[in-house]
């Protein structure tokens, strides 16, 4: 069990989400970075749809309540456990009564979380996620605040007493000042004036301060629609980049509505969803234009690197002759 000291707004339980509601007008929810999350989880041997806490602001505080053993990965945030300084992405043991601490996050936007299990919260539709606009799920449908607990649905996992560590995919190609985005043309994309079709896939856009759990707006070249009449309402999902009046791109994330009117340009792939939840405002993203197919391989790629994640740490394990 651990204890919240201090937490800035909008922290959330969160798994991977609720699916099968759309046509009742319910979203799915979950966590922005299952990347992150799904480390985080496999590093504590959980299911990768266990609950995790998502943070994404800091600096936060937690203390345990009782031993146990938790992992974080995400952002880099400077963490320290009773003040001995921990890697980005890192599991192990915490004794009673020590204090987790979050500092500035330094690179990325959201840290994860996770404890043996997942943490021990109400599972509502077949997920623990939490809902803010309906107000259910997670813990008591609401964001964390100080004095919550937050206890661990499984019994510790033993841990080497050193802890290890990973590392996490970067953000970023390497001298590349932008985030890039693969994205498909979505279903009015061709609708579009072709010097707006041709700026979005070549200029780059920053996320403005109006960014959120539900969609990041972007700042930059503003697109035309150059169709006539208006749109009647069509289902949307996390990915897909509307454009409104304005001109300026919003991409759709995991609080996103389940129906929209404005325009659909491109959809971002699921692969790089996780992108996308570690921008930071300021932070300037780049789409990249992909087929079917190359869409489909980036995800196969993806499960492949998990896969040897998984690989990783089950080979570590064994080395240590079971966590001692």
């Amino acid at each position: 069990m651990i204890e919240v000291l201090f937490i800035p707004p909008g922290a959330t339980v969160q798994d991977l989400g609720r699916d099968g509601y759309w046509s009742q007008g319910l979203g799915r929810a979950g966590v922005m970075d299952a990347l992150s999350h799904g480390i985080a989880n496999m590093m504590l041997g959980n299911d990768e749809d266990a609950a995790t806490l998502e943070i994404p602001l800091t600096p936060a505080r937690f203390r345990f309540r009782q031993a146990g053993a938790f992992a974080l990965a995400g952002a880099a945030c400077g963490a320290t456990l009773a003040g001995r300084p921990l890697p980005r992405v890192w599991a192990g043991m915490a004794d009673e009564g020590e204090v987790l601490e979050l500092g500035p996050m330094t690179s990325g936007a959201r840290t994860y979380l996770a404890l043996p299990g997942g943490i021990d919260v109400p599972a509502v539709l077949g997920s623990r996620s939490t809902q803010l606009r309906e107000g259910f799920g997670g813990l008591e449908g609401r964001v964390l605040a100080a004095g919550d607990l937050l206890r661990a649905a499984a019994d510790t996992a033993p841990l080497p007493l050193a802890g290890f560590s990973l590392t996490m995919p970067a953000l970023r190609a390497p001298g590349v000042a932008e985030i890039e985005l693969r994205a498909l043309p979505s279903a009015e994309h061709g609708n579009f004036a072709p010097a707006s079709r041709e700026a979005f896939w070549t200029t780059p856009y920053a996320v403005s301060q109006q960014s959120n759990r539900q969609g990041y707006r972007l700042e930059g070249e503003p697109l035309a629609y150059a169709a006539s009449g208006e749109l009647r309402s069509h289902g949307i999902a996390p990915g897909i980049v509307q454009v409104p009046g304005g001109g300026q791109p919003i991409i759709q994330l995991a609080d996103s509505a389940t129906m929209g009117g404005y325009p659909k340009i491109a959809a971002v792939i699921e692969p790089d969803l996780w992108r996308i939840a570690q921008a930071r405002p300021g932070d300037r993203l780049r789409f990249r234009r992909v087929t079917l197919a190359e869409a489909a391989e980036a995800a196969r790629v993806q499960q492949q690197s998990l896969a040897g994640i998984r690989a990783e740490l089950e080979a570590f394990r064994v080395r240590q002759g079971g966590w001692q």
